[in-house]
Order: structure tokens, then sequence, then C-alpha cells
């Protein structure tokens, strides 16, 4: 029997969503909510199939429909998934989880008593790159991680009711937690308003993990489309380039070895050490509609997602600490994973 699916916000991400469902043989992609009408009269053109409504108590009322994704502003996660829950229903929630820590907290107790599945987009999660690089870590090919650096910049898409943190920095640190092992302690953010006056479009992120530290920079305001994560190990370095359509994974068997002892300034000679560069075959698929798949077989199979609620309670503490310490001028905020 097919899993009957509803979309709730057919606005940027939910028509990438509303495809893919459509796409799969064990889902029926049945209804598109939106308040627009002229986005639900678009939806309905390309899928007349499809119903579409304007009134989302409609959807938790139909008992035919086993499962909500949720893509609208961060600020409507919340309730609309609430409902959704409350209804008995799955729920698929666009990142970030929700705008605030209680309201995660809420929702993974309330998936957990009323037996749902609730599952966070953390797309790169479910691609072949950050797969294949959570691989070659646990591997211990690079070693121990000592250092890694994510920037994701572009020019737009401006948010009104989010920074750049929240917008574009979940990306990175779910491949931070997910593929690297990391645990932040504490978070430094550094924000900067340069085209409105109440909100950050760019940001330096840096996370403190122990014996290891991570620096995401984020941006809005930027002239070239950056999508690049490298890795610095004991043993080697990698790469992750997210728009190379060639080399994606990129390992490089370089490294500095320092002196075990010295006395003076110059007995102190790096050994650097320069190989061959690596570069893995990926088994390309869309990594939507590989999440999809996935959030479709835990509910028929009762598992937990990879990205379910508890990853999605995590990035929105590590995004509220962002806040506060952005609030302190870039202090270092603990935080508890």
């Amino acid at each position: 029997m097919s899993i009957r699916v509803a979309v709730v916000g057919a606005g940027y991400w939910g028509p990438n969503l509303i495809r893919n469902f459509n796409q799969i043989p064990t889902c029926d992609m049945a209804v598109c909510c939106d308040l627009d009408e002229r986005r639900l009269k678009h939806i309905k053109s390309l899928y007349p199939h499809i119903q579409v409504t304007t009134n989302f108590d409609d959807v938790v009322a139909d008992k035919s429909i086993d499962a909500v994704a949720v893509c609208t502003h961060v600020s409507a996660h919340y309730p609309l998934a609430k409902k959704a829950l409350e209804a008995g229903k799955h729920v698929l929630v666009e990142k970030p989880f929700t705008a605030k820590v209680d309201e995660a907290e809420e929702l993974v107790e309330l998936s957990k008593k009323n037996g749902c599945i609730v599952m966070v987009d953390h797309t790169f999660e479910y691609t072949a790159g950050v797969n294949k690089m959570k691989e070659i870590i646990e591997n211990g090919l690079l070693g121990d991680v000592l250092y890694v650096h994510c920037a994701r910049l572009n020019l737009g898409i401006f948010q009104r009711d989010i920074n750049v943190v929240w917008d574009l920095a979940p990306h990175d640190l779910s491949v931070i937690l997910y593929a690297t092992g990391l645990k932040p302690k504490s978070i430094r953010t550094i924000g900067m308003r340069l085209m409105h006056p109440k909100v950050e479009d760019v940001a330096i992120v840096t996370l403190n993990c122990g014996s290891a530290s991570a620096v995401i920079h984020v941006s809005w305001v930027d002239p070239l489309k950056v999508r690049r994560v490298s890795v610095v190990g004991t043993r080697q370095m990698l790469v992750y380039d997210d728009l190379d359509p060639m080399a994606k994974i990129q390992i490089y068997d370089k490294g500095v070895e320092k002196p075990p002892h010295y006395d003076t300034f110059g007995e102190f000679l790096c050994s650097y050490r320069y190989g061959d560069i690596h570069l893995p075959r990926l088994q390309e698929s869309e990594p939507l509609s590989v999440m999809c798949k996935h959030f479709l077989e835990c509910i028929e199979n009762g598992t937990s997602p990879r990205s379910d609620g508890e990853s999605g309670l995590r990035m929105v503490r590590l995004l509220e600490a962002s806040d506060r310490s952005i609030a302190q001028n870039g202090a270092e905020v603990p935080v508890s994973l």
C-alpha cells in the first residue's frame, strides 16, 4: 500500500519535495497546501492528480494522509508539525527543525508519545560525497581529525525571519556532526549586517571540539557560489567540493611533521610531506530523492531516521548558542548536545 503524503509549502523548497515524492512508486503524493493560491495553481498545472488546499486543518483532518512534509518559514515549523503529530501523522520538517530549543524538545517528545516518525531534512547527510567522507574518516585514512573548514557562500537568497547562520550553517553543522565525529563543546560566532540593519548576512562560526576545531564561513553577499569542506587529519587531508562535477572528494597525501624536541628556534624546522591526490569514485544520485525514500522506508519499517528529531534538536541548540554569541560580540558560549 502506498504512503500518502501531503506537502505544506509550495514556495522555494516544497516543489522539490513534491517532485521527488511523486517519482517514488511506494508514495502517493496526494496533497499540496499553501496560502498562496497562485503557487497552488502552478503545482496543479504540473501535477493535475494532486489535490490542493489553502487550509492546513483539512490536511490534518484527512485520515487518509499518512505523512506531512513541512516546508514553510521557520517560525511556522513548530505549530504545523505539532498539529500533524497530534493527529498521528509522520512528519518531515525542512531545516532548521524549529526556531527554539523548547519547541524542538516538545516535538521530539510528542513524536515518541504518539509513535510517529519525525525527521529533519538535513539533505547533505544523504549525499554520496558526505557519506564517502564519513567512510574515509571512520576508516582512519586521515588519522585523527584536527581541523575542519567549511565555506558556504553565494549572492542571496536573503531571508527576513532568520539570519545567515540559521539559513546556511545547518548544512555544514550537520556535515560536521554526522561525518567527522567531532562533538562541539562551545561556539563563537561573529556576525555582520551588511545589507539589512537587523539580520546578519555574513558570519564566521568557530566550534571548539576539544582536540579539534571547526570554522564555518557563511555568506549571502559573495560574488561566487562556494560549497566546500576541508578536513585536516594527522595523516592526510580531504576536500569535499559539492560544486565540482568530476572530483567532489579529493584526498591529499599531505602533512606537516614537527620535530619531537628542539632547543632553539633555528632547530625548529617542520617537515612538509607532499604526496599524491586520490579522487575516489562516487555513486551519485539526487540527495533529496535518497532522503525522501529514507523517510518513507522509516515509516514502513518503524525505524529511526538518520536525521531524526534528536538530530534536529542538536542543531537548534547550536543555532541558539550561535545567536547568543553574536549578541555578546563573538563571546564563547558553551553548548551541550
